[in-house]
C-alpha cells in the first residue's frame, strides 16, 4: 500500500509500506494493504512504519488524522520527528 505522513509545513515520508501503526485516540491500531477504507483521528504517541516483514521506522507524531482509501493511506499531523 502507499503511506504518506504529512504536516503542515512538509511532506515527511511517501513510499509502499506493507503497513503502519498509529496512535489512534481509542488505542493504538494499524493498517495493512487493502484495508477497508477508514477515517479516525490520532493522538500525540508513536508511528511505526513497518516498510517490509523485517524493517520498521518511527516517529514522534502530534495529533491529526488517518485516511485509508484505494489502498493509499495518508496521515495528517501537526508535527513529527523521526525516532
Amino acid at each position: 500500500m502507499t503511506l504518506e505522513i504529512l504536516t503542515p509545513e512538509q511532506k515527511i515520508f511517501s513510499g509502499d509500506v506493507y503497513g503502519v501503526q498509529l496512535p489512534g485516540i481509542s488505542g493504538l491500531f494499524e493498517v495493512l494493504d487493502k484495508h477497508a477504507p477508514l477515517v479516525s483521528a490520532l493522538k500525540e504517541g508513536k508511528l511505526k512504519i513497518l516498510v517490509d516483514m523485517n524493517t520498521t521506522t518511527s516517529y514522534t507524531i502530534q495529533s491529526g488524522f488517518v485516511e485509508v482509501i484505494n489502498n493509499k493511506t495518508t496521515v495528517l499531523v501537526e508535527g513529527a520527528n523521526e525516532n
